[in-house]
């Protein structure tokens, strides 16, 4: 498995190039936004881990610019600012995956294999569920043939659903297979992001396929069935 490290800081990203490698990675780092962008465009990689904070170009801008042209390599963003509002921002961006620094190598390994799990959940394929059809090489979604224009989260919100669809998909697990954390109970930003999904996937047409289930979560159903 191939691992970029995106990293300014030489030390953490020598320490980290190292124990991946021992992990058994196969390991490449760049040292600022540009060199990381242009590196993450140009080679596959399994995985990506993504400072926020980076010279030149900064782990924000690295991000929407592979999601833009669409490479959705899975990423796993590095932060020295434990906030809600930057997690949030960097998963809407298109990141898979947060953490908090100083953290544990352990856990960095941990969050590293989660992703590669779930990504081969998501190989790239097309879904049709009634008249929605949902194509995974292309991000792009239609439905009765027109183009439905969402984000990365919202995207990936209804593949999941669509993966599973007749199936009951609680609000934790969107968290941690959309978001890759879990949000406190409080937070409702699961809720208002498939709010945004529904009135793009469901409000313009007759046909409703996102139903809420009280108490349980969500489900993707072709009314057909």
């Amino acid at each position: 498995m191939r691992v970029l490290v995106i990293e300014d800081e030489v030390k953490t990203a020598q320490s980290l190039q190292q124990g991946l490698s021992e992990a058994g990675f196969d390991v490449d780092v760049a040292n600022d936004g540009d060199e990381g962008l242009s590196r993450a465009e140009q080679s596959n990689y399994d995985v990506l881990i993504l400072d926020v904070m980076l010279p030149k170009r900064d782990g924000w801008s690295v991000i929407t610019e592979l999601r833009n042209r669409g490479k959705q390599t899975l990423t796993l963003m590095l932060t020295a600012r434990d906030h809600l509002d930057d997690r949030v921002k960097g998963l809407d961006l298109g990141a898979d995956a947060y953490l908090i620094k100083p953290f544990a190598f352990p856990e960095l390994v941990a969050q590293v294999k989660s992703l590669l799990r779930r990504g081969v959940q998501r190989t790239p394929e097309d879904l049709h569920v009634a008249d929605l059809q949902i194509n995974f090489y292309q991000r792009k979604v239609l439905r009765q043939g027109r183009a439905v224009d969402l984000t990365p989260k919202e995207f990936s919100i209804l593949g999941l659903l669509a993966r599973r669809k007749g199936e009951i998909i609680s609000r934790s697990v969107l968290a941690e297979q959309v978001w890759g954390i879990n949000f406190e109970s409080e937070t409702n930003v699961v809720d208002v992001h498939m709010r945004r999904l529904r009135s793009k996937i469901d409000d313009p047409f007759n046909s409703k396929l996102i139903h809420t289930v009280r108490g349980m979560g969500y489900v993707l159903r072709d009314p057909a069935s």
